[in-house]
């Protein structure tokens, strides 16, 4: 049965196809073994700019982790902006941290994202912790107001990051804790997620 539908299938062939197309191959073959070593070329030159770019990118964040000062631009890669955010947060540099979290929001990049806006609501608790100490109530308010704000965008995009879950436990057991933060500051995100701790009676409030 197979042999006479091969058949058929030649007969519809126009005489002379195959001809026509062992002439273009020959024809084509000098030309494609000369380009084809070109575009290879261009591939290997691709792929070692890519290579060379994220070398770079590395060895920035390495400096940025080991605390050298270094600038970095707003369209820079998201892992290298979440360094720079890092460094910032760790010295207490809180203004200049906002446009290059947002630039990373921008990126889509969600796991940075998430950790930058962690990093900068851990620098917030620490600036109100001290300022908590010094009996500041006043100035410490608002950075623990902003700083549950930053644990629940964090939260928003990364709903599992449980660090950040239960940091923003603990800023908002300070809000309790001074009820006048509250009323002083305001808070411009009042959905709660869902409780971390479940209120037993008999157990302090928020208790595990």
């Amino acid at each position: 049965m197979t042999a006479p539908a091969q058949a058929r299938d030649d007969a519809a062939l126009p005489a002379g196809t195959g001809r026509r197309i062992a002439r273009g191959w020959r024809r084509a073959r000098p030309h494609l073994l000369v380009a084809l070593p070109i575009l290879l070329a261009i591939a290997a030159l691709g792929l070692g700019l890519a290579s060379w770019r994220a070398a770079g990118t590395n060895a920035r964040i390495a400096a940025l982790e080991s605390g050298r000062d270094l600038a970095v631009a707003p369209d820079a890669p998201a892992a290298l902006l979440l360094a720079r955010v890092r460094f910032l947060a760790q010295r207490g540099r809180l203004e200049e941290t906002e446009p290059l979290v947002e630039a990373i929001e921008r990126q889509e990049a969600v796991e940075a994202a998430a950790r930058a806006r962690y990093a900068v609501a851990n620098a917030r608790m620490r600036q109100a912790f001290a300022l908590l100490t010094a009996s500041d109530l006043d100035r410490a308010g608002p950075q623990v107001t902003l700083a549950r704000q930053d644990y629940r965008r964090a939260l928003q995009a990364r709903p599992d990051f449980w660090d950040a879950k239960l940091n923003l436990d603990v800023a908002s057991r300070l809000i309790r804790d001074y009820p006048d933060f509250d009323r002083r500051t305001g808070d411009e995100l009042q959905a709660e997620p869902k409780k971390i701790w479940t209120d037993i009676p008999g157990q302090p409030r928020g208790g595990p």
